[in-house]
């Protein structure tokens, strides 16, 4: 199964890369939602190779999760795999000149499960899809957003 979402976002790509690799405030955004995530590498810049592991609750069952970087080519993508129980996750973040000023940015994550449970979670995803889907391009417009906000107020 398949998640997809893009928006426009009015900053050069450059500024939109850099914002888009802030792993340290990704982490601390997913500490104040409720998960326990921790850096397992000892990488001093962000590259290939980076990884975390966390937990959440996700549809009432805590979830354990073990993630990598696994492609990293500023400023165009990225690419993290990822594990949640059986469940195996590709997320790619995908970054488009519009124009000097303009980026596209695409995100995508895909799920394939390995283990019953992890199918089971997946037939309920797959129920839901339509409304993740719905979230999903809701929290990427806000996150396009901040980012032209953050643009504005450093230009």
């Amino acid at each position: 199964m398949q998640f997809k979402a893009s928006e426009d976002i009015e900053a050069p790509i450059e500024f939109v890369f850099q914002q888009v690799s802030d792993f340290e405030r990704f982490e601390r955004t997913a500490l104040r939602r409720g998960a326990d995530i921790v850096r397992t590498d000892a990488l001093k810049v962000p590259g290939v190779g980076m990884s975390w592991q966390g937990r959440f609750v996700f549809r009432g069952k805590p979830r354990e999760m073990r993630g990598t970087l696994t492609e990293y080519d500023p400023p165009n993508r990225q690419r993290f795999d990822a594990r949640v129980g059986g469940l195996e996750v590709v997320f790619t973040i995908d970054l488009v000149a519009l124009s000097r000023r303009r980026t596209r940015l695409l995100v995508a994550s895909t799920l394939k499960p390995h283990n019953i449970p992890s199918r089971l979670l997946y037939q309920s995803l797959k129920l839901v899809k339509a409304n993740m889907t719905k979230r999903m391009n809701t929290r990427l417009a806000e996150y396009a957003e901040e980012l032209e906000d953050r643009h504005t107020r450093t230009a």
